[in-house]
């Protein structure tokens, strides 16, 4: 399945001018299963990526754009009274698609919040007792401001956990927004790409990326890294056994990604500060992401 991986990446290319590790990023987190929360500043490339994506697998994208007054079944759908049918219809909410951007999640109010991180848990949606598969893959890409904060609602560390990685695009380099600028007259647009993965393919890879071996002692390794950060003294609240499997899984597929069928301790290093930084507390002002990075040096690595 290298072919299909390495298609991807290239589409996706074509639209998002360098990111080529948040790239690759992000499709850990698909292929592993779970969601991804990018954590920037506006107009750095959120959107574009997560529409060229859906465009990428063929798949249906839908926004979300979250605000205080948006209610839960704005985000999952609800029943409505047809009076010619003398019946009550389903309207499907914006779930019901395989690549949902969730712009500004900490936005919405929490009760919000909850029915969109209840659906990605379960993949189903829940109405007047009547349960609705939304399809597969479902995938979520949400997105928080890091600098703003007034009328906002931060997500608690327990739903922050449900997210499988979180990362941030950044600032382009000065040649890639000169590149950028470059493409304008070239016109490469999301609406112009085509599909080069189906989502039949991609359910493939997500079942694929399940049979990585990853080693007794790398196992371990997992466990002593998630184990550390509820025993530094810089960290208030450890990454739960939640954090453990989620980095089990994203080292599997970035080893997936490398086009190996087993995990190596590299793997492991890569994605760690990515999958555990956003499930615990520091403290002291510590950074999280510093505070991860300091465990990888400290804890030995397995020969």
């Amino acid at each position: 399945m290298k072919e299909q991986v390495d298609h991807l990446l290239q589409n996706l290319s074509r639209t998002i001018v360098g990111k080529s590790e948040a790239i690759r990023l992000v499709l850990v987190a698909l292929i592993s299963g779970g969601h991804a929360l990018l954590e920037d500043v506006p107009g750095v490339g959120k959107t574009l990526l997560a529409k060229s994506l859906a465009r990428s697998i063929d798949g249906k994208f839908q926004r979300l754009q979250c605000t205080p007054d948006l209610l839960p079944s704005d985000v999952t759908g609800t029943n409505i009274w047809n009076p010619r049918s003398g019946q009550f219809e389903f309207m499907a909410g914006p779930v019901f698609a395989n690549v949902l951007l969730t712009d500004e999640i900490n936005r919405a109010t929490p009760r919000t919040q909850s029915a969109l991180l209840e659906v990605m848990e379960e993949h189903q949606v829940t109405i007047d007792g009547v349960s609705r598969q939304v399809p597969s893959p479902f995938f979520v890409i949400a997105t928080q401001n890091p600098v703003e904060y007034q009328g906002t609602f931060p997500l608690p560390e327990a739903q922050m956990d449900r997210f499988a990685l979180s990362l941030s695009l950044g600032y382009p380099t000065s040649q890639e927004e000169l590149q950028m600028l470059q493409r304008l007259q070239d016109k490469v647009s999301v609406n112009e790409l085509e599909p080069c993965i189906s989502l039949e393919e991609v359910q493939e890879l997500q079942s694929l990326c399940t049979q990585v071996k990853v080693d007794g002692s790398l196992q371990q390794y997992i466990i002593d890294l998630v184990r550390a950060t509820r025993e530094d003294e810089n960290v208030t609240l450890g990454a739960s056994p939640r954090g453990s499997v989620a980095l089990y899984r994203a080292t599997q597929a970035m080893a997936f990604l490398e086009n190996r069928d087993y995990a190596t301790p590299d793997d492991v290093k890569s994605v760690a500060p990515h999958v555990l930084a956003h499930r615990i507390i520091p403290s002291r002002g510590q950074r999280s992401h510093a505070i991860v990075t300091n465990l990888l040096n400290s804890i030995s690595i397995p020969g």
